[in-house]
């Protein structure tokens, strides 16, 4: 079993930055996918980015540039780097890990609310 706790969401001016942070407990953090979700109201929650052990990053089109996730395996969290933020980046941002032999997205943690004023 993994707890995932999030933290580092606020309020925020559009062309700001944030850094999420979510800190996993439990051993073997490195061999689990590390990923972020959001979900902004009315709307479905959709993928933002993906760190596995590989090392292959990916990103939704819609944060591009802006947004870097990073790990770092021997505090077992996940950052998730935020800038540039525009007001429909507005969402509870969730963290999730996974593996091939639990799931994808198996553990997800409670998330952290993002508000960006225009």
């Amino acid at each position: 079993q993994v707890q995932l706790v999030e933290s580092g969401g606020s309020l925020v001016q559009a062309g700001g930055s944030l850094r999420l942070s979510c800190r996993a407990s439990g051993r073997r953090f490195s061999t689990y996918s590390m990923a972020w979700f959001r979900q902004a109201p009315g709307k479905e929650r959709e993928f933002v980015a993906r760190f596995p052990p590989s090392g292959i990053i990916t990103y939704a089109d819609s944060v591009k540039g802006r947004f870097t996730i990073s790990r770092d395996n021997a505090k077992n969290t996940v950052y998730l780097q935020m800038n540039s933020l525009k007001p429909e980046d507005t969402a509870v941002y969730y963290c999730t890990a996974g593996s091939i032999y639990v799931g994808s997205h198996a553990y997800w943690g409670q998330g952290t609310q993002v508000t960006v004023s225009s």
